[in-house]
Formats: structure tokens, sequence, C-alpha cells
């Protein structure tokens, strides 16, 4: 497994090394004596760029969960709490990964994935966002694969997600990379 010293902010190529910030998805990139050629990598956030993102995201979320069928007291309440547990003060929690996802040096998107609860084996892609003018390249694909090998060299055993039922690009994405529904909420408007 490779690693950082903790003054080092930690990037990782979609084969799950980690390494400093890559240039290139054509550049390779050194993780201990090995090194890989990036086609998506994860560079965490500063903290300017994770506040902004936390606002952005946030809207973002509460929106979604409008479409779902909240109420936007509701949507609102549940994006405070999520955000005020796992970035308390707008610092991440243990174990919360949020960055920007890079090809070729570029930002293409953006990923938050980290700890589910109490125990540290079970994982969550909490956010993951590709940019609309790099969508239907593969890059969502890359960056999932990205997201569990992240997850597997920090101890997780399983990575889940939430993916809203009306999206269904998404929903197929996961699909063919195995994931399964664990749950499904069903609604119908009365009236």
């Amino acid at each position: 497994m490779c690693s950082l010293s903790s003054n080092h902010e930690q990037t990782f190529d979609v084969k799950g090394h980690v390494g400093s910030r890559p240039e290139s998805r054509r550049t390779a990139a050194t993780c201990g004596n090995v090194e890989v050629m990036d086609d998506v990598a994860f560079d965490e956030f500063d903290p300017p760029d994770r506040q902004a993102w936390l606002a952005e995201s946030n809207q973002e979320y509460i929106q979604e969960r409008v479409i779902a069928g909240d109420t936007v007291e509701e949507a609102t309440a549940n994006a405070e709490a999520t955000i005020g547990r796992l970035f308390p003060g707008g610092s991440p929690a243990a174990g919360q990964l949020a960055g920007w996802l890079l090809s070729d040096g570029e930002r293409i998107g953006q990923l938050w994935i980290g700890p589910f609860g109490s125990d540290p084996t079970r994982w969550w892609v909490w956010n993951i966002a590709i940019d609309a003018q790099y969508r239907s390249r593969g890059f969502g694909r890359d960056a999932m694969k990205l997201a569990e090998r992240m997850a597997i060299e920090n101890g997780a055993t399983t990575l889940g997600l939430n993916v809203f039922a009306h999206n269904d690009v998404a929903r197929h994405l996961y699909s063919s990379l195995g994931y399964e529904e664990s749950s499904v909420q069903m609604r119908k408007e009365l009236g």
C-alpha cells in the first residue's frame, strides 16, 4: 500500500496508487517505486475550494431532493445535518475525502467519499460529479473505479451510494459496475 506523510495532500490515480499531484494522464505518477499512467486522478480540495464546493454541492443536493419529492425545508434540514456531521466547521471529518477529479491536468469533476456510520469498513460515495463538457467520455466509469480503489486503500470492504430515480444515466452506470439496489423508496401523488 502506498501512502504519503501527513503534510502532503493525497492524490490517487485510477489504478489506486497514491502520489503527488499528477500533471497529465499521459505523464507517469510515482507511488513508491511504481510508475503509473493516470487516466483520472483525485486531488483533495484546498480550504477555499472546499468551502466553495460545499456551498455549491449543498444547493445541488437540496434541488435533487426536492425533485425527488422532499419539501425545501426537509431537503435543507437533511443537507445541513449531513454537512454538519461530515464537515464539522467546514473541515472534513476523519476519513472523508473530497476533491477534484483530474484528467490531463484539467479539473473534470468532483468526488467525495468516506466512511458511512461507525463501521470503518463501510464506505459511501457521498457525491460524484463529472462536469457537463466531460460527460459521455468514460470519465464517470473511471472515477467510480478510482473511488473503489481509494476506499479499499483506506480499509473499506463495501462501497455504497445513493442515486435518485430520475437519474437514468447514473443508475445504468452503477448497475454496469456491479452495484445492486439495497433499498428502494417509492412515492405516489394522491389526488
